[in-house]
């Protein structure tokens, strides 16, 4: 493929990884992950799409925010561990500030059509942003032991106990993947 014969960059220094991650914080309200692919992978090289794939698929069992953790992962991977004071605290630092204060001045308007409307608005770009971004990266999913197809059915099984039976999402996480970690376990074992 031509993606995996160019070469990748990596970040100049932990100050640089931090101005990155602190871009991409004011980029993706609402959501960093479709402005973090992008970013990391298409726009700056740091990542494959595959390795993108994988530091989120890690993150995602690590507890917190998921691009928190990808970017203290990236961030160490560079540096150590201040690379990954460096990723973490560009992804907070300045989200933080903005939102003591849009919550102070949210408080003062709450009661405006305007500021509930422009809330439910952004909402919806989010969840579209979500959307774009799975639907780059499921080309990467032809390299994954599973193959396409048993993904897809893993996500549709996900999506139907989650947002249609109402099952606890921990409980559809932790029981799919237990079988799938095995599944693929069979499929890579020598």
């Amino acid at each position: 493929m031509a993606e995996a014969a160019l070469a990748l960059n990596r970040p100049a220094s932990p100050a640089a990884l931090f101005v990155a991650c602190t871009w991409l914080a004011l980029q993706g309200f609402g959501g960093v992950l479709p402005v973090a692919q992008r970013e990391l992978v298409e726009r700056r090289r740091w990542l494959t799409r595959e390795d993108f794939l994988e530091q989120l698929s890690l993150s995602q069992l690590l507890p917190g925010p998921n691009i928190v953790n990808l970017l203290v992962m990236l961030g160490d991977r560079f540096f150590g561990w201040r690379g990954a004071v460096a990723g973490a605290g560009g992804i907070l630092l300045v989200p933080l500030l903005l939102v003591l204060v849009l919550a102070a001045a949210v408080a003062q308007w709450q009661s405006s059509a305007l500021v509930t409307g422009a809330l439910r608005g952004m909402g919806i770009v989010a969840a579209g942003l979500v959307l774009s971004t799975a639907f780059k990266l499921v080309t990467a999913l032809r390299r994954n032991a599973l193959g396409p197809w048993p993904c897809a059915g893993f996500a549709a099984i996900t999506l139907l106990a989650v947002g249609g039976l109402r099952w606890p999402l921990v409980s559809v996480v932790l029981g799919l993947g237990v079988v799938a970690c095995t599944w693929a376990w069979f499929k890579l074992k020598p």
